[in-house]
């Protein structure tokens, strides 16, 4: 048991060393090696999903530059997009960057039409030819996924399929749950329903009120539909989800859920729907990875745990190798799910109506709040106490709570009897 501790506490040191000796990457800029038939040529990383850095990177004197395209780069839109998109290529032109394709393969004569087949852009004095064997080899891993997949009218985004893997799931555990308890399955679908409603709508009001408000008064619409209207109209799908406010609207939508239509006690009801949650979360925030979004803090290179997102976001500040943080709070959510199921099959605490519900709600927000610590802050943050940030600030309350909940649970008991008796 000592040895285990003691492993504890040394992982525990080099994650926190590791976090305050991570790289400064102070240019923006990351180091690589192109493998060119045994010729091993030093690069210079470079991605941006800002117009005017990517840009601008076309003038500055790095010698052998490697740019990787980000998906918006070269995309097509508006009649001043596309001519944004001819302008930059033909600045990268000028500037004697060779244009090549994901497998490193040249692209002759690149225009508007073409553009979105171009991976790298690469200023060298060895000019890739086509048939030229190329590997791109770096310390860190690099997490350039395709969104989805193509289904030739539309795409299926990896992260949908994320959600509905999660609610899918999640009913299949609430359906196995109900079985035991003796509940009749004409309880689940409302459950679905309800849940559903709550997750999606709480998750989109929270990002808007605690991270961007704005919106209220530039882009109502945008707030509940999943549109943008300006400057332009765009589809963008809900791309501002914030687990407190799901969390928030949960309960009440439970609540209604408890008393109207399956009429238990509401945290006999919170125990069991939050074990499905936890399942859940965790491939919501593996759709985050695949996403590139809630991404952590700049990470040293040579670290096990860097990875460098070409995908993500100007707003977490430059590309460069980072902490995988949607992995670290899947796994935990992984586990949480994995404790709260056997306490719930191997013991008596679903008996002690909200108990398990508490517990979940203490482990759940401690693994968020920690991992903030390594998380980028993400724009229009506005609750700060002292060092902490939003997501930490917001996920204190649900802490206390859960251990309130644990402590009262005392006086809600139930007995086996009571608990399986036919509906």
């Amino acid at each position: 048991m000592n040895n285990l501790f003691l492993r504890f506490w040394i992982m525990l040191l080099a994650f926190s060393v590791q976090n305050i000796i991570a790289q400064n990457y102070a240019d923006g800029l990351s180091d690589g090696t192109l493998n060119v038939y045994g010729e091993k040529i030093p690069v210079k990383i470079f991605s941006s999903t800002d117009y005017s850095d990517f840009q601008d990177f076309a003038g500055r004197k790095v010698d052998n530059a490697l740019v990787i395209i980000n998906k918006d780069n070269f995309e097509k839109g508006n009649e001043n997009v596309n001519n944004y998109v001819k302008n930059v290529i033909n600045i990268y032109k000028f500037n004697d960057f060779q244009f090549l394709d994901k497998d490193f393969r040249p692209i002759d004569d690149v225009n508007l039409d073409n553009a979105e087949n171009v991976k790298y852009l690469l200023n060298s004095s060895r000019k890739i030819s086509e048939n030229d064997d190329v590997k791109l080899q770096t310390e860190f891993k690099i997490w350039d996924p395709a969104a989805g997949i193509n289904l030739g009218i539309f795409t299926l985004r990896f992260y949908g399929m994320m959600w509905i893997l999660a609610f899918g799931l999640g009913l299949f555990v609430m359906n196995r749950i109900f079985k035991i308890d003796n509940v009749h399955q004409k309880y689940l679908d409302p459950l679905f329903i309800w849940t559903l409603v709550g997750t999606i709508l709480g998750a989109r009001l929270g990002h808007v009120i605690f991270y961007q408000p704005e919106l209220f008064k530039e882009d109502f619409l945008s707030v509940f539909l999943p549109i943008q209207t300006k400057p332009h109209f765009k589809f963008t799908g809900f791309a501002g989800l914030a687990s407190h406010g799901a969390t928030i609207m949960l309960i009440f939508t439970t609540l209604y859920y408890a008393f109207k239509i399956i009429k238990k006690n509401p945290l006999w009801v919170y125990d069991r729907i939050s074990i499905s949650i936890a399942l859940g979360g965790a491939f919501v925030r593996i759709g985050n990875f695949f996403n590139s979004e809630i991404i952590g803090k700049p990470i040293a290179p040579d670290s096990p745990f860097a990875i460098l997102f070409p995908q993500m976001s100007n707003d977490y500040g430059l590309t460069v190798p980072r902490y995988p943080t949607q992995l670290f709070e899947a796994a935990g959510y992984f586990v949480l799910f994995l404790v709260l199921w056997i306490l719930y099959r191997k013991t008596n605490k679903k008996y002690s109506q909200g108990w398990l519900f508490g517990l979940f709600f203490v482990i759940l927000w401690c693994i968020r709040f920690f991992v903030e610590f390594l998380k980028e802050p993400q724009s229009g943050e506005t609750l700060h106490l002292g060092s902490l940030n939003t997501g930490q600030v917001l996920s204190i309350p649900f802490i206390i709570a859960g251990f309130v909940l644990m402590y009262i649970s005392k006086n809600y008991k139930i007995t086996q009897a009571e608990n399986e008796k036919p509906e």
